[in-house]
């Protein structure tokens, strides 16, 4: 590997960093999840919440393999309370009902595409192994199939809308 440069980056590329950490935060607030941690060779960011209450984030910089002066870790809290992602409403009698649920965190899409129909709709019979949607993360799209056979009563999420690990993402009978 070869040794990166150790002269301190100008200003205007600090200024973007806190721009992209900016957004980072404010895509992670509005996409109602709980925990996420993100690591990279340059800086660790793990962001914590519990619904209704405080926003506590910790940014620090990751560990270097050369020998540098420790960084302190600063530490960003946001007074605003959590929004509370939006209840969708059960069925009168889940007993006859499976959830199929998200293998991964990620954005959930319907379809392959804005212009193509929809993977499954309510009422269509599914096989084991069968494409239902596609979930999103970290730029790439990951086909997910279905983990039994039977009809989808219920879609329980909006196309391209964050969905959390073990989420539930359709109700099958």
């Amino acid at each position: 590997m070869s040794k990166e440069s150790s002269k301190t980056p100008p200003k205007k590329d600090a200024a973007m960093k806190a721009k992209e950490l900016q957004e980072l935060l404010d895509f992670i607030a509005k996409s109602g999840l709980n925990k996420v941690n993100i690591e990279t060779e340059e800086f660790k960011i793990s962001v914590q919440r519990e619904p209704n209450t405080k926003q506590i984030v910790s940014v620090g910089a990751a560990p270097s393999p050369a020998a540098a002066p420790a960084a302190v870790a600063p530490t960003i809290a946001s007074a605003a309370p959590a929004p509370t992602p939006p209840t969708a409403a059960e069925p009168t009698s889940t007993a006859s009902y499976t959830p199929l649920k998200s293998p991964m965190i990620g954005t959930f899409y319907r379809s392959s595409g804005p212009d193509s129909p929809a993977f499954v709709q309510v009422g269509d019979m599914v096989e084991k192994g069968q494409v239902i949607c596609i979930i999103e993360a970290m730029k790439l799209f990951n086909e997910i199939e279905a983990e039994q056979t039977g009809r989808i009563a219920k879609v329980l999420v909006e196309n391209a809308t964050p969905v959390e690990y073990d989420q539930p993402l359709f109700l099958v009978e």
